[in-house]
């Protein structure tokens, strides 16, 4: 059980393997650590600590003290669902061929030796998916009582189950099981010298970086795993880590919310012309482009739907429905100016028309006014009674070209106000844009609110 407490402090430096030296006495003889080898036989031919587990009876299984301290977060890569990490592992044991009396050796109470001289519990990580790179500890350390200590750094890839439903205001936690390869719970049983808590704290005083992680603990649980029919003992350290959000929100969350906000700032634009069509088309393409980034990041195996890619499609949604709604205004306002262009052509026709009519009637008048050169008395009467009658209808003509005038200033009045006043179809467009307007503000406010909502109590 002290095994891996014991490791911790030598290694971190808390306690110090060095014997206590009486000033003022001679050594009464020198002691090498080989004079220790020598008296327990321990040389790499002797297969007795090599080969088989170190116990004198079998029957009695050899406990395994194991302590994982997380040194840094290097990677969460949430598209592949891995963990990468770099942890210490401490292990200790004991050996029961191996003791000796330090004050018979000078006061040496430990040595140490290569890993391949005695014999190493087969211990390895479940959820291990990559080999590691990082080289293990050539040595171990051996303490006079028999208590094997091994220490390694290791770079673990690890899968781990990402639950990216708040993503980016999710917290992740990451399993390392470590057990037996081969031996069962009566051979090999793991324990643990520090408590949850303990490890934890060890974890933070040693931490080099967290990526963009923040570490929030470590927990131990001890279960019994049953692997094709062996029992095996298991012991499994959870890292919990929460995201740092605030790189997400500045690059992703508001500027979807800008564009949001320059798409309720085009219903200021004027439907009149192609430029608030095409202002929301690009503002929706940039939407699209946001949501590909989404997808790069998001891995595709994930159990419910993320909030936000809820949060990315109903953006998109509500723009989508204001492009279609400006298109329906656009398209009544065309409506409303095609009947009104007809109208005028109508009203051109009617006046062509009446033109002719006038240009028929002098036409006959200029034959009938025509005479020949030879006339008589009689004739020159008829033709003063003519000349009068021409006058007449010169006076008439004149009166007639004074009204067609009074009337044409007429149309051209009554044109310019149908010009000023909005026809049938678009007075309908103008109260289907109010109208959608104040329905946009209401349904974009509800949505922000429960994505806020959902956030906060996930």
């Amino acid at each position: 059980m002290l095994a891996g407490l014991l490791l911790l402090l030598l290694l971190t430096g808390k306690v110090s393997p060095v014997p206590t030296v009486v000033y003022g006495q001679a050594p009464e003889r020198v002691c090498s650590y080989q004079d220790v080898l020598n008296y327990l036989n321990l040389t790499k031919d002797n297969e007795l600590f090599s080969m088989t587990r170190p116990v004198k009876d079998y029957k009695q299984p050899t406990e395994v003290s194991l302590e994982v301290l997380l040194y840094a977060i290097l990677d969460v890569r949430e598209i592949d669902q891995k963990f990468v990490s770099y942890v210490w592992v401490f292990t200790g044991w004991q050996n029961e061929y191996i003791q000796w009396n330090p004050e018979d050796f000078c006061g040496i109470d430990h040595i140490s030796l290569p890993t391949d001289v005695l014999w190493m519990p087969d211990i390895s990580i479940e959820e291990m998916t990559e080999k590691d790179k990082a080289p293990p500890s050539p040595h171990l350390i051996v303490l006079n009582h028999g208590t094997v200590i091994v220490k390694n750094d290791q770079v673990l890839v690890s899968t781990c189950r990402m639950h990216v439903h708040n993503f980016p205001f999710d917290t992740q936690s990451c399993n390392l099981s470590f057990k037996s390869v081969v031996h069962s719970v009566d051979e090999i049983r793991l324990i643990r010298s520090l408590s949850s808590a303990e490890a934890t704290l060890w974890s933070r005083e040693v931490m080099l970086t967290q990526y963009e992680w923040l570490f929030i603990n470590m927990t131990v649980t001890n279960e019994t795993a049953n692997m094709f029919g062996l029992k095996q003992d298991m012991m499994i350290f959870t890292v919990s880590m929460k995201r740092r959000s605030a790189l997400y929100v500045v690059n992703f969350l508001l500027p979807i919310l800008f564009f949001f906000s320059l798409d309720l700032a085009s219903f200021l634009i004027s439907d009149i012309g192609g430029e608030k069509l095409s202002f929301k088309v690009t503002v929706l393409l940039a939407v699209t482009v946001m949501q590909l980034i989404l997808n790069e990041i998001l891995p595709s195996s994930s159990d419910k739907i993320p909030l936000i890619a809820i949060y990315c499609i109903g953006i998109f949604g509500l723009m989508m429905l204001s492009l279609l709604e400006t298109i329906l205004v656009m398209h009544l306002m065309e409506k409303d100016s095609r009947d009104n262009a007809a109208e005028r052509e109508s009203e051109g026709c009617n006046k062509k028309d009446k033109a002719d009519r006038k240009d028929d009637e002098k036409k006959w008048t200029s034959c009938i006014c025509d005479v020949s050169a030879d006339e008589t008395p009689a004739e020159l009467l008829k033709g003063s009674s003519s000349q009068l009658t021409e006058e007449s209808h010169s006076s008439e003509k004149l009166s007639d070209e004074l009204r067609d005038v009074l009337k044409t200033l007429t149309l051209v009045l009554n044109n310019r106000k149908d010009e000023g006043k909005p026809g049938y179809w678009t007075r309908k467009a103008k109260t289907i844009n109010k109208c959608f307007f104040i329905f946009y503000i209401i349904a974009a406010s509800l949505f922000l609110l429960c994505m806020f909502l959902s956030w906060s109590h996930a």
